[in-house]
């Protein structure tokens, strides 16, 4: 557990007085928390209980942000955990699958395709662009009730989580011809709707996803991250990618996927993240840390909420013979996919309501899907798979 700071100070009356001052815990707040620029990232690992004598526990990481982000550092977190069925193997990470090049066109219609894919990845760029330095200077989301007040980076967080099948997950990717990181912001967004559905309709609301701009997408081995001119790079490689939601109520709950398929197909034909990566590095090195992180912290705070996701090992894996049971906030481990909020209570007052909300989104799209004729009619009665945490963490 976290340690208190202790601070003495001279009373009035000539004796000492001890006050207890307790870290923030938010990585967020740490930014801002004295000393400058101490921010961590947390990693929260659950284990199964092997028995009476092996009761359930949990762990929590907190490593230092200035020695990579999410990505890098959970590659030696991995490398210390073992597969559950081979005790002496290291987790499999699954890669990239490789498209394979199909040419059914001739010269002349690649051609002009390629030239019409590249005039539209120019202006997607500029406009995001734009966007993400309006944002920076004076560019606000709408007060709702899901934006958190002003210095709400200093306050408690609360972490709770839930797991579902990624077959289901997997199901509505496949039928809606989608990706899953598209499907789970919307989906997200659909679960919140019954808060914001009182609220105006000329809303601004957006998310922060948070991207990966290394060549190797995805948790890459220990071993290769510590090669030199590999494409694994170690450190902080992130950029930033502002994604609208739009407000609204839908009859048909696949609507929300459909929108959320658009508007990630306009962000993928962008260099956004790419800018905002080097737009970062660029103030940092010509203006000084402190005001890259003040441009950090006016991307965030001027947004309404903030995601990103990793995926996992494929097996079953322990920790130093312990089996795991979730790591949080990170990654999900195969078949399953663990939803983790990050919230302020004084924001949020019911976290684990919100994530019942985001469960009962998916198995609300997961019922409509057989209605596009795209799978057999009998996947509808197979239930939806949910695994409840049987504790939240706080600080």
């Amino acid at each position: 557990s976290l340690q208190p700071i202790d601070t003495t100070r001279a009373a009035g009356n000539g004796e000492e007085e001890i006050a207890q001052e307790e870290e923030p815990l938010s990585p967020a707040a740490r930014l801002f928390h004295e000393p400058k620029l101490n921010v961590y990232i947390i990693a929260i690992m659950g284990k199964s209980s092997l028995g009476p004598s092996s009761p359930e526990a949990v762990g929590v990481f907190r490593i230092h942000h200035s020695l990579g982000d999410g990505t890098s550092l959970m590659s030696p977190l991995l490398a210390c955990t073992r597969q559950i069925s081979d005790p002496s193997a290291l987790p499999t990470i699954p890669g990239k699958k490789k498209k394979q090049n199909e040419n059914k066109f001739g010269w002349f219609w690649r051609s002009v395709m390629a030239v019409f894919w590249g005039l539209q990845m120019f202006w997607n760029t500029v406009v995001n662009g734009l966007m993400f330095l309006a944002t920076a200077l004076f560019l606000n989301d709408t007060d709702t009730p899901l934006r958190g007040p002003p210095g709400v980076e200093f306050t408690p967080r609360r972490f709770v989580w839930r797991a579902v099948s990624l077959d289901d997950i997997k199901l509505i990717k496949n039928a809606m011809s989608t990706h899953l990181a598209g499907w789970s912001n919307e989906n997200d967004y659909e679960a919140t709707l019954e808060t914001k559905n009182n609220l105006p309709k000329n809303i601004r609301l957006r998310s922060t996803p948070l991207a990966n701009v290394r060549p190797a997408s995805g948790i890459q081995a220990f071993a290769d991250m510590m090669e030199k001119n590999t494409e694994a790079k170690w450190g902080n490689w992130i950029g930033y990618v502002l994604l609208p939601l739009t407000i609204a109520i839908r009859d048909d709950s696949l609507d929300y996927v459909r929108e959320a398929k658009a508007t990630s197909n306009q962000k993928k034909c962008s260099f956004e993240a790419m800018c905002t990566f080097f737009s970062a590095e660029l103030v940092s090195k010509l203006f000084g840390i402190m005001t890259a992180s003040a441009l950090s912290h006016r991307i965030i705070s001027h947004t309404t909420m903030c995601f990103s996701n990793l995926v996992g090992p494929l097996e079953d894996i322990g920790f130093h013979g312990h089996p795991i049971a979730y790591l949080a906030p990170s990654s999900f481990n195969q078949p399953q996919m663990a939803i983790v909020l990050s919230v302020d209570e004084g924001t949020i007052p019911d976290p684990h309501q919100l994530c019942d909300d985001i469960v009962e989104s998916l198995k609300l799209i997961k019922d409509a899907v057989p209605s596009t004729g795209l799978i057999k009619d009998n996947i509808k009665a197979r239930p939806i798979r949910v695994e409840i945490s049987p504790l939240s963490f706080s600080n």
